[in-house]
C-alpha cells in the first residue's frame, strides 16, 4: 500500500499551493486513493477519496475543498452532486464523459488506468469533468493521451516500470508529459513526489 506525499504548485510560476498526503492500494474490486491536503502554512485544505472499479471507472468520488463538497460516480456518463459550504444548496450535474479529473495526482493514475494504453496504441481521446479549486467548480474538457515510452528500472524490490504519457489539451493544443509508475505519479506539471514510504503497487 503506497503511502507518501506530493507537493502541488502552480505549473506556470511554481507558487506552492498545497501538500497532498496520500495512501492508495489495489483491491478486489479495483483501486482506491485517499488523501488530505494542507496549505503552505499547514492549514487544512481538503481531501480526496476516489475508488475505481476493475475497468478503471470511477465508482465513488468524494472531494472536499474550501467548505465545498462533491460526490460523484460513473452513471450515464458521470454524475455528481456539489454542495455549498452552508450545506443548504446542492446542485446535480451529469455529462457524457468518461471520468473525472482535478488537481490531485490520483486523477492522472485513474485516467491512465481507464485507458490502458500500450506503446503501440494510437493517441486516445478522453472527455473528463474537472473540478477546479478553490470551489470545486465543474468544467468539461477533452484530452488526448498517448503512451510514448515504457521503461523498466532496476530497484531493490525488483524492476519498476515507468510509463511516460504525452497529454494534449484539445482546446488549446498544449502538451505536457506525465510519468507514472504503478499507482504513483513520479512527475507531472504542478506535481512533485516528495516522499514515498513503500513501492508503487503493480496493476495486473
Amino acid at each position: 500500500m503506497p503511502r507518501g506525499r506530493y507537493s502541488l504548485h502552480d505549473p506556470h510560476d511554481h507558487t506552492p499551493l498545497a501538500e497532498e498526503h496520500f495512501q492508495c492500494a489495489p483491491g478486489p474490486s479495483g483501486w482506491r486513493y485517499v488523501s488530505r491536503l494542507t496549505g503552505p502554512a499547514g492549514d487544512q485544505r481538503g481531501s480526496v477519496d476516489l475508488a475505481l472499479d476493475d475497468l478503471g471507472r470511477p465508482i465513488r468520488l468524494e472531494l472536499h475543498a474550501g467548505g465545498w463538497q462533491v460526490r460523484g460516480a460513473a452513471l450515464d456518463g458521470v454524475t455528481w452532486v456539489r454542495t455549498d459550504p452552508t450545506g443548504t444548496h446542492a446542485t446535480e450535474g451529469n455529462v457524457r464523459a468518461h471520468a473525472f479529473t482535478g488537481t490531485s495526482p490520483a486523477f492522472l493514475v485513474a485516467t491512465a488506468r481507464l485507458l490502458r494504453l500500450t506503446p503501440s496504441s494510437a493517441a486516445t481521446r478522453v472527455r473528463l469533468v474537472a473540478f477546479t479549486d478553490p470551489v470545486l467548480a465543474p468544467r468539461t474538457l477533452d484530452q488526448s493521451w498517448a503512451l510514448v515510452n515504457s521503461e523498466a528500472h532496476a530497484t531493490d524490490n525488483g524492476p519498476l516500470t515507468v510509463d511516460e504519457y504525452q497529454v494534449t489539451a484539445l482546446d488549446t493544443g498544449e502538451q505536457h508529459a506525465v510519468h507514472i509508475a504503478g499507482d504513483v505519479v513520479l512527475a507531472a506539471p504542478g506535481i512533485e513526489l516528495e516522499d514515498l514510504e513503500s513501492p508503487p503497487s503493480r496493476f495486473d
